[in-house]
């Protein structure tokens, strides 16, 4: 995309998109931050882990109005992932989401996944949905294993 574009869409932006943007660039650093933790403190932070399998209560269905916040904040993370000075990570970016998320009332399952969890290399992967909405991490490889899931 060329720079003139890149400014063009730039302008056209509303003040609440600029807003959208600057918490999703302060949620990836925190995320980061958080994302250096040992996993067994991250997961304390996250609520504690679950069985993939295990049963818990669904998330309720989403109104129009929280529909429309997933969607928004699915585009802030992916525009501005791949803007930002270091390496975000699938994990990174669905701690973010899910924070953004948490922050508006809305419910979200992180889920952990691995392929070939028997095998010498791991090689692992994160996802996020709210109110079965793909929020990031998408699409899921199908090799993959889900191990646990933060509800």
């Amino acid at each position: 995309m060329s720079l003139r574009r890149k400014l063009r869409t730039a302008s056209c932006l509303t003040g609440a998109d600029w807003r959208l943007i600057v918490e999703a660039i302060a949620a990836l650093l925190v995320a980061r931050l958080r994302s250096l933790l040992p996993f067994r403190v991250l997961a304390r932070h996250m609520g504690g882990i679950v069985a993939p399998h295990s049963q818990y209560a669904p998330p309720a269905p989403l109104s129009s109005a929280q529909t429309d916040r997933v969607f928004a904040i699915r585009w802030a993370i992916g525009v501005v992932a791949p803007w930002m000075p270091f390496r975000t990570l699938c994990l990174q970016q669905a701690i973010a989401a899910r924070a953004m998320l948490a922050r508006r009332g809305i419910d979200s399952v992180l889920h952990l996944g691995v392929r070939d969890p028997t095998g010498t290399a791991l090689e692992a992967h994160a996802w996020l949905d709210a109110g079965g909405l793909n929020v990031t991490g998408y699409p899921i490889d199908p090799a993959l294993t889900e191990v646990g899931r933060f509800v």
